[in-house]
Formats: C-alpha cells, sequence, structure tokens
C-alpha cells in the first residue's frame, strides 16, 4: 500500500497543533494533525488566563473548541503515535506511526510541525536536528521562526521551549504554521474575513487568504457562531480534569 501524502503534518494535537492546523488548513494546505492522547491541557482544573473567556473556561471544554474549529476549517486530526520520523532523498518526511488499533502506517509530508510533549524520540533518525536537555525534558532547539536545522522541519509550543500557558503555545503554533505557509509555494497574505467592498471598492482584488462577505453572510455566520457556543456551553462538561503521572491515587 502506498504511503498517504499530505502537504504538513503535525504530531501533537494540544493547543499548539490544533492551532497550527487551523492556520495552515485554511492557507489551502492539506493538513493533518496526529493525536497522541492525554494532552496536558486536560489535567487543568480550570483556564483563567485565556482572553475571550472573562470568567474562564473549562479546559477540556477549551480543547474540545479549538479541536472542532480545526475540523470546520479542513484540517484533519487523527489519533495516532509517530514512533519514527526520517528525510528521504527527495527532501520530504516519512513518518512511521502506529493508530489506536495497533497498525502500523506511513504518511509522507513536505513539513512537518512538531508540538508533542515530551515527546523527542521520534526524531533520532534525522541528522541536523539539534535537541537541549533540561532536567528530565528535552527541548527541541529552533530559531526565532520555529525552524529546526533541517529544511521543512519546525516545533512549536512547550517541546521548543515556550511557556506552559495554554495561549502561549497556542499563539506560537500559529506563529510556526504562518512561517510553514510562508516557506511553502501557496499565494498568501493575510488569513482575514473582510466586510464587502473592503479591497474591492478600492479597485484592489482580494488578496490571498483574504476574503470578502456580505452583510449578510457576517450575520449568517455571526448566528452560527452564537448557536455553536450556545451548544457547547449549554451543560456542564462531563469530564473531570486528570492528574499528573506522579500523583499517587489513592
Amino acid at each position: 500500500m502506498s504511503p498517504e501524502t499530505r502537504d504538513v503534518c503535525i504530531v501533537g494535537a494540544g493547543p499548539a497543533g490544533l492551532t497550527a492546523g487551523i492556520f495552515t488548513a485554511r492557507a489551502g494546505l492539506d493538513t493533518l494533525v496526529l493525536d497522541g492522547g492525554d494532552p496536558i491541557l486536560e489535567r487543568n482544573a480550570h483556564l483563567e488566563n485565556v482572553p475571550g473567556f472573562p470568567a474562564g473556561v473549562n479546559a477540556r471544554r477549551f480543547l474540545e473548541l479549538t479541536r472542532e474549529q480545526a475540523e470546520r476549517n479542513d484540517c484533519q486530526i487523527r489519533s495516532g503515535t509517530v514512533e519514527h520520523i526520517q528525510q528521504a532523498a527527495s527532501g520530504r518526511f516519512e513518518m512511521d506511526c502506529v493508530n489506536t488499533e495497533g497498525e502500523d502506517e506511513r504518511l509522507v509530508a513536505d513539513y512537518v510541525i512538531c508540538t508533542s510533549w515530551a515527546d523527542t524520540g521520534y526524531l533520532d533518525g534525522i541528522e541536523g536536528v539539534g535537541m537541549t536537555t533540561r532536567g528530565s525534558k528535552t527541548y527541541i532547539d529552533v530559531d526565532e521562526r520555529g525552524r529546526t536545522g533541517v529544511e521543512g522541519l519546525y516545533a512549536a509550543g512547550r517541546i521548543a521551549e515556550r511557556h506552559h500557558q495554554t495561549v502561549v503555545v497556542a499563539g506560537d503554533g500559529a506563529r510556526v504554521a504562518l512561517e510553514v505557509i510562508d516557506d511553502s509555494e501557496v499565494p498568501f497574505y493575510h488569513d482575514w474575513v473582510a466586510p464587502e467592498g473592503y479591497f474591492t471598492d478600492r479597485g484592489r482584488e482580494v488578496p490571498p487568504g483574504c476574503e470578502e462577505i456580505t452583510d449578510e453572510e457576517r450575520k449568517r455566520r455571526e448566528q452560527e457562531a452564537r448557536d455553536a457556543m450556545q451548544e457547547h456551553f449549554a451543560d456542564p462538561h462531563p469530564e473531570e480534569p486528570t492528574q499528573h503521572p506522579s500523583v499517587r491515587e489513592e
């Protein structure tokens, strides 16, 4: 069976990985996020420092909302663990994965964004990737744009030694995704939904990545957004926070 081919594969489905996927997918890059499970965010009892939620938000709810947003924007998400990544002579990345049924899968991607925490072992077969170990944690060395020492390979979020806070790692995922878009051949100016006429009434074409919408469409999207949020927040979240593995269960 031929390997599955994608433009972008993102390792890790926490805030950094999902946010990166939102941006690359919206730019038109065929994007797959690989979810290894057990996101650290689910250990949080209540998120109180993420903009847009004045009284805070349930951490598991926030993760679900971000996941749904990625899927709404044609970012595919799949459960699976990356075992090994190697770079072929073509420069593309070949990824050996194990799915939830324990079956082996192989993926090929032009670009890879690592957002997993705190697993870097799957990169051992790639020369040129710098690592820094601090205590029990190993981080991927990146430049100011999220690039590793290997062209086409990036890291974002905690694995790139960013701060733990959800908004920080999510923002880093977006920032690095924009670097991937910039390095690709996809025409892109700005991810922005503008009111009708913002560009065209000034004699300009709508730039790549932008969109103009009518007032009627704006109202429809706003209502859709309200309906989605009301549905998500109608009832308390059914799941409790997970605990740190080092905490002994009574």
